[in-house]
């Protein structure tokens, strides 16, 4: 293993990347994934990975850039509260900073810390964890170009609750071509971790992905015809990009972009979902535009496919 990590660095990035794309799918899907003819939404990702060099997605993945895109489309009124933005993470002013706090380096995908409460919090041990985010190049770990040119940084940020003193539950928006098409809800995320599927009327979808189902079912968001307008907006002018908003009983708040969500080893069940995905990505992509009517409902569940 040391020795083809050794030959395979001695490639240029682009051909790493596209060994690490192929790799991955095959490891996680069975087989190599057709990147000239994607077929599956998983398929599309790896391409993305493999060839997609856009300066955009790298503004999606700097989680300290993206609030200027997202302020620029939508407004700042859906960000959180930054308290900090540092390269140097002993100059965090915890003493400053409120009872509760999120901690999360610019160049990485699920590194987070959670504050619930400050007075018993370990400030060092949360310092050298921070350090060793600085010190960690993800794009190195995962071969995922977007992350390469992100500068590391350290942000503070405001606690985003669900009422109960807990992280509020991420709803998660699959954007194909400016439209929501499928929409993802994480509860529990440092708990129990629990998951659905719904489509924009808040119909639960019999699909699974990793985590059990939310047990008792789903609240319907306070606010989901504006955090649907949100998400498209988000995603217009690109062929598919995921937004994350959380929504509180005051407001909604901005999450991050994703644009390989779970690096492209999401298994759907049933798996017709990951080739309906795939085909909702192969229209936008596709010279013609769309074919599907503006808000038609498409994610439908067929156990037998």
């Amino acid at each position: 293993m040391r020795l083809r990590s050794r030959v395979r660095s001695l490639f240029p990035d682009d051909l790493q990347d596209l060994y690490v794309a192929l790799r991955v799918h095959k490891t996680h899907h069975g087989r190599y994934p057709n990147l000239m003819r994607p077929r599956t939404f998983n398929e599309w990702i790896a391409r993305r990975k493999a060839l997609d060099r856009r300066p955009i997605l790298t503004c999606f993945a700097d989680k300290y850039t993206v609030r200027d895109y997202v302020a620029e489309r939508v407004g700042s009124h859906i960000l959180t509260e930054l308290y900090c933005v540092t390269r140097d993470a002993a100059s965090i002013p915890f003493d400053s900073l409120p009872n509760r706090f999120v901690v999360k380096p610019t160049h990485g995908s699920g590194w987070v810390h959670v504050v619930r409460d400050k007075s018993q919090m370990d400030r060092a041990a949360l310092i050298q964890q921070c350090n060793t985010w600085l010190e960690s190049d993800y794009y190195r770990l995962r071969r995922e170009w977007p992350y390469k040119h992100v500068v590391p940084q350290i942000l503070v940020e405001e606690f985003i609750d669900n009422g109960c003193a807990e992280p509020a539950s991420d709803v998660r928006f699959y954007v194909f071509g400016g439209q929501v098409e499928l929409i993802q809800v994480d509860v529990g995320r440092f708990t129990g971790h629990e998951r659905a599927f719904m489509d924009c009327n808040w119909n639960e979808l019999p699909i699974k992905m990793l985590y059990p189902p939310v047990v008792g079912g789903v609240p319907k968001p306070v606010h989901l015809a504006e955090m649907l307008r949100i998400a498209q907006l988000l995603g217009k002018g690109m062929d598919f990009i995921r937004v994350d908003l959380y929504d509180t009983a005051q407001k909604i708040y901005f999450g991050e972009i994703t644009t390989t969500p779970a690096c492209g080893c999401g298994h759907f069940e049933p798996a017709s979902i990951d080739v309906q995905l795939g085909k909702l990505w192969q229209q936008v992509a596709a010279p013609a535009g769309r074919s599907l009517a503006p808000g038609a409902t498409v994610i439908t569940v067929d156990p037998l496919k």
